[in-house]
């Protein structure tokens, strides 16, 4: 049976492929010649404990996002001390956003930008290179290891950094043995239901399972441990203890008080004290 992931890959494809016809590889490649150097996304995390948070316009997991937390992201996320970098979503179809968008908003921010996309050719490596990413989002439900492998390398080839993601036990034996950040998603992309799709609406996110950041103690030792959607303020004590980092998205970006407004509410739940 067809998963939403399965969907989504198929989506990806035929986006991808009108990019590549509109923007052959050569002009890839020339606009890469002229891209401001990397920032150290790595570095940035591995400072203290804090968010990647993100910007996107929609999910297929709830809908669309609060339009007036989107437009004030950029600037709220520059401002918030406790926000490491941003993440982007580059796929127009399911997440409202492209590579154009990430250039814009990494041009009004001094910290690291991910690319946060499904990423199924060295194209849109090179892609997020040439329009200003730091740092790549692999998946590894999406890639097998050979391949995974080879965006690595030539990510780093072009000196950016990446965050692998995986959800289960055997995605965790594929990663690269180098790997430095990787991250656990609690979102279930390989399921029949849970989402709402391009054009849907929902008030509550039914994508999630939390039980996959109990793998967090099989990550690789050495690399930062990042923990992946559903987390919010009050959540927050899931990912604390056994993660370097978590990337938010959805909890900023729909909460009605505002964007300000959640960014205090996490800023809160770090001052507290750490359950022992």
């Amino acid at each position: 049976m067809s998963t939403f992931l399965d969907q989504i890959l198929a989506d990806v494809a035929h986006e991808l492929s009108s990019t590549k016809a509109r923007r052959p590889i050569a002009d890839i490649r020339a606009r890469l010649a002229d891209a401001d150097a990397p920032r150290d996304f790595y570095t940035a995390l591995a400072s203290s404990f804090g968010l990647i948070a993100e910007i996107k316009e929609r999910s297929p997991s709830v809908g669309p996002m609060r339009l007036e937390n989107v437009s004030e992201a950029p600037s709220a996320y520059e401002e918030s001390p406790i926000v490491h970098a941003l993440s982007v979503l580059t796929n127009a179809h399911h997440f409202g956003m492209d590579i154009e968008r990430l250039a814009a908003i990494r041009s009004q921010v001094t910290k690291p930008v991910l690319r946060k996309d499904f990423i199924i050719d060295e194209y849109q490596v090179r892609e997020a290179r040439a329009f200003g990413a730091d740092a790549i989002l692999l998946m590894a439900n999406v890639l097998d290891a050979p391949r995974m492998a080879g965006f690595y390398d030539l990510a780093r080839e072009l000196g950016l950094e990446v965050l692998f993601e995986v959800h289960t036990e055997e995605e965790i034996s594929m990663l690269p043995p180098d790997a430095r950040i990787t991250g656990i998603n609690s979102r279930k992309f390989k399921s029949t239901s849970g989402f709402v799709g391009a054009t849907g609406t929902s008030a509550s996110d039914f994508s999630l399972s939390f039980d996959a950041f109990d793998l967090a103690n099989q990550l690789p030792a050495g690399a930062l441990h990042i923990a992946e959607s559903g987390i919010s303020p009050e959540n927050l004590s899931l990912a604390r203890d056994r993660f370097d980092a978590v990337l938010v998205g959805t909890s900023l970006l729909r909460d009605p008080s505002g964007i300000h407004a959640c960014l205090a509410g996490f800023e809160s739940a770090l001052n507290q004290p750490a359950i022992q």
